[in-house]
């Protein structure tokens, strides 16, 4: 189960910071004495972290955890709450204590001393809850047990589809959507209880959604609760729309704009438009994919518009000036110059597709020379005419020689 094992890791890793919290000797880091004013602390903080910065050492792995140890110790000592409670746990335990390792029996420098759990007991007024004798550490009174809290939980991401004319996908458009996604119950609330009656916390998580799992040492490793599957309540008598789990389908129509310039096949990502978050938690993001149907004249390469006009063999020939349409309606005038080769292609600039910048893009317009299909006994005369009079060598003579 992917998400019970982040969950430990993260847990194991705040026990392995409360134990290096106090183990390390932050003042000594910092080089000042146990009554530094901050103005001191914030100068030796400065000072080290001046002279083992990464970007000024960035292939010095002790000038980086140099830095690091510093950037700790300040953490804790120029926050006035903090150091207090460092001081306190330090005082208590002596300056001197030793998480035990690997079956040591005490838990001091110097050898053997009392247990781990006498330890406790004696510090908490009877109670072995590391929680009790850590808690202050972390915000929390000695002694008090931290209330289980369910955090906000961002929405789940939802995905449509749009298709949209050529034209609007250049300029931009407004669709309307019909999506469906997770959302609170409308009948429960988002409780999952039926109404009159409330969830209950579950009595083995305590409301944390997790519970404690086999492992060996002090810290044990959690894992989602089996008895609530992780949501921390209790459904006795569960709501009959979403039966108990505060959550059901929901449909939902919007409207979605579609950016200028978008392509066939893009998935455009509209923050927030999608699931409802949970417990004050942001809503999910709705992803679009766009399908551009096909124009029959234009066509798109990146920002560009491309367009083919015909011609005639003897414009091409003979030079001309031919018109052409542009997307948004008008006409723009080429000036063919004479002996124009099939496919030679015109940039006429501004006539694209708009990009984020305000700017267009161009319009590449590539002639196609038409060849006549039928001609008159006077066209032919006149053709036959033409090609004796021009003299023109054999264009495909080179294709035959060697080397």
């Amino acid at each position: 189960m992917p998400a019970a094992t982040t969950r430990s890791i993260d847990d194991e890793k705040d026990a392995m910071s409360t134990k290096d919290w106090l183990e390390k000797d932050y003042y000594k880091i910092l080089g000042v004495s146990k009554d530094a004013k901050p103005e001191e602390i914030k100068k030796a903080f400065r000072k080290i972290a001046r002279d083992n910065h990464p970007d000024a050492h960035p292939d010095d792995a002790k000038a980086e955890a140099r830095f690091k140890e510093a950037s700790e110790a300040n953490s804790v000592l120029s926050d006035p709450t903090k150091r207090k409670e460092y001081d306190e746990q330090r005082a208590l335990l002596g300056g001197g204590f030793r998480f035990p390792r690997g079956g040591q029996p005490g838990g001091f420098t110097g050898g053997a001393g009392p247990s781990m759990e006498d330890l406790f007991r004696n510090a908490t007024g009877g109670s072995t809850d590391i929680g009790d004798l850590l808690g202050g550490l972390f915000g929390q009174p000695m002694g008090a047990r931290r209330a289980p809290q369910r955090g906000p939980r961002r929405g789940q991401d939802v995905e449509g589809e749009a298709t949209i004319d050529f034209v609007q996908a250049v300029e931009g458009t407004t669709v309307s959507l019909q999506t469906v996604s997770d959302a609170p119950c409308s009948i429960c609330h988002g409780t999952g209880a039926k109404a009159g009656s409330m969830p209950r916390m579950c009595p083995t998580c305590q409301g944390s959604g997790m519970a404690s799992g086999a492992a060996g040492g002090v810290f044990g490793l959690n894992e989602t609760c089996p008895t609530c599957r992780g949501r921390g309540l209790i459904v006795d008598d569960p709501c009959p729309v979403c039966n108990g789990t505060g959550r059901e389908t929901s449909a939902k129509a919007m409207q979605v704009r579609i950016p200028a310039g978008v392509t066939d096949g893009q998935r455009i990502r509209i923050k927030g438009r999608g699931g409802a978050g949970e417990n004050g938690g942001p809503a999910g993001d709705l992803y679009v994919l766009v399908h551009v149907r096909p124009h029959r004249l234009f066509g798109r390469s990146g920002d560009n518009l491309t367009l083919t006009v015909p011609v005639l063999f003897t414009e091409a020939a003979l030079g001309a000036e031919v018109e052409a349409p542009t997307l948004q309606g008008g006409k723009v005038r080429l000036r063919l110059p004479a002996g124009t080769p099939n496919g030679r292609t015109f940039r006429v600039r501004g006539k694209g597709v708009a990009k984020r910048d305000g700017t267009h893009g161009d319009l590449l317009v590539s002639v196609e020379v038409q060849v006549p299909q039928h001609l008159t006994p006077e066209a032919r005369a006149a053709l036959e005419s033409f090609r004796d009079a021009a003299g023109a060598a054999d264009p495909r003579a080179r294709l035959f020689e060697r080397g």
